[in-house]
């Protein structure tokens, strides 16, 4: 099972500062990130995206996935996708089977203009020692669980693959 995981800041910078020590701590092997991901959102209400993940075989798929999560929470298309009948589809697969609803209002309702957000989907962690690490940091911390199997057809989605 995967924790999807979203840490909110009351500016623009700390999750960037946040997302390095969450790297540092991966190469640590205290957490086991699939992908990481930073949002801002400016005083005027825009938001900025940067994203890493793993860069074997995955990273296109994490792209597209941060790009439907936020595309979802936020109404908001990431990297230049266009909305077409795949992308409707595929965002209907992820509202569908993935996340839940009261974690999408809540970050919703925690991202607001001058803020920041940290996402991770994590696999593995040693909780002691990451909370230690990122508690430096503060924010509002949110978690949410992917099952394997809500995981698997998240997967099969961005793959164009069904998994009916």
């Amino acid at each position: 099972m995967a924790d999807l995981i979203a840490i909110g800041y009351p500016d623009e910078a700390t999750a960037e500062a946040a997302a390095d020590e969450a790297r540092r701590l991966a190469q640590d092997l205290i957490i086991q990130p699939d992908a990481i991901a930073v949002i801002v959102r400016d005083a005027d209400g825009s938001y900025h995206v940067r994203t890493s993940h793993h860069p074997v075989g995955a990273g296109a798929t994490w792209g597209m996935f941060w790009g439907m999560l936020f595309g979802l929470l936020f109404f908001i298309p990431v990297f230049g996708m266009a909305v077409g009948a795949g992308l409707g589809a595929l965002m209907g697969k992820l509202t569908k089977t993935s996340i839940d609803r009261q974690f999408q209002d809540q970050v919703r309702d925690m991202l607001k203009p001058g803020t920041s957000a940290l996402f991770l989907m994590v696999e593995k962690v040693t909780p002691d020692k990451a909370v230690e690490a990122m508690s430096k940091y503060g924010g509002t911390v949110l978690k949410t669980s992917l099952s394997k199997e809500g995981e698997q057809e998240l997967q099969d989605a961005l793959h164009g693959q069904s998994s009916s």
